[in-house]
């Protein structure tokens, strides 16, 4: 079994993906195939909002086109998805934008929703109502492409326009050949497996390679990191054939409605192992490390295909205030990173319910 990794050029030869056998247990979701259902992962999600069509579009790049109450009025008209070198700019590379509107249907102001743009040419940052929300690739000047990158962006509730109109905005960067949102079934989605964390931390997270305890003890903002996408590998997102160790670490508020409970964290899986700190304290790790936290034999067991589930006392958290989770990876041999969901925290309660449904 290969896994097919191909350049701009097209022509980048095949790489043997790592194939053994997964030794723990895992959540499983049914595969009942269906119209309006896609599968990325292995986990499906069921469209609840088509969002093809007609977008506004114009060539070139500011900011301010991000926010919501921009006038787009005056911008020419371009179908998503399709290659917008189809659609009159023949040739062109660079900067371009894209906006939608759309408005909440009532039965969905409760989902956890998730934004799939497909596959987009080359690199882009994806905003909802002026919130970034995802973003994929590498702009200049640090470019990096991400074409063959699956979007699929979890959309915070408090982003979100509940009884109003909600803008999209997306900004992307074409360096050579196609461009822009160019394939997939674009639109708004939930997840189908019924596996959804209480509290969702799949989104933009702070990151740095290289291994300083100091990101685990500092604030972020005193060191230099980057944004990343959790879940992705990190090789789709500017950091290609990296190996060694890095670091994740995202803030998050935990509602007081889950005070004095004890949650599990999702994590996904990882490529390769990993040590993972919740405000701090180590709260769980898969991987072979030795006295000296020098990963030993780090590929011994297929690690990498591990689900991540920990469990984090009630006394770790801190409700009603901000909490701090860093994740230390090393990876050894191609692939890396927090690569596959669900990310975030599940009551134990629940996570037991779930989990038992999910496997009937």
């Amino acid at each position: 079994m290969f896994n097919k990794k191909i350049n701009k050029n097209k022509m980048k030869s095949l790489n043997p993906l790592k194939i053994l056998l997964p030794i723990t247990i895992f959540l499983f979701f049914g595969c009942k195939e269906q119209s309006n259902l896609i599968q990325d992962n292995g986990i499906k999600e069921k469209m609840v909002l088509d969002l093809s069509g007609k977008w506004k579009f114009r060539l070139g790049d500011d900011l301010k086109w991000k926010e919501k109450n921009f006038n787009d009025n005056n911008w020419e008209e371009i179908h998503v998805p399709a290659r917008w070198e189809n659609q009159g700019f023949q040739g062109y590379n660079g900067y371009a934008w894209y906006r939608t509107s759309f408005k909440l249907p009532n039965e969905l102001s409760d989902n956890q929703l998730y934004l799939v743009l497909g596959y987009v040419d080359d690199a882009d940052q994806t905003f909802i109502n002026g919130n970034l929300i995802g973003l994929s690739g590498g702009l200049p000047p640090n470019y990096r492409t991400a074409y063959d990158a699956y979007r699929k962006y979890y959309i915070p509730k408090e982003y979100l326009n509940k009884k109003g109109e909600n803008i999209i905005a997306v900004r992307v960067y074409d360096n050579e050949l196609d461009g822009g949102i160019i394939s997939g079934k674009i639109g708004l989605y939930i997840s189908d497996s019924g596996f959804e964390p209480d509290i969702n931390l799949s989104g933009i997270w702070s990151f740095r390679t290289g291994d300083d305890s100091l990101f685990l003890k500092g604030k972020t903002e005193d060191i230099k990191t980057t944004q990343l996408m959790v879940p992705a590998h990190w090789d789709i997102q500017g950091y290609q054939d990296y190996d060694g160790f890095a670091w994740y670490k995202k803030t998050f508020l935990v509602p007081k409605e889950f005070d004095g409970e004890n949650m599990i964290l999702l994590l996904g899986k990882i490529d390769d192992i990993d040590q993972t700190f919740v405000n701090g304290v180590l709260v769980g790790f898969t991987g072979n490390w030795n006295f000296n936290d020098i990963p030993t034999e780090f590929n011994k067991d297929d690690e990498y295909q591990v689900k991540r589930v920990y469990s984090v006392p009630s006394k770790i958290l801190k409700p009603g205030v901000e909490n701090t989770i860093a994740v230390r990876v090393y990876d050894g041999f191609r692939d890396g990173g927090i690569y596959e969901g669900p990310v975030g925290l599940i009551t134990i309660k629940n996570y037991q319910k779930k989990n038992k449904a999910s496997s009937e």
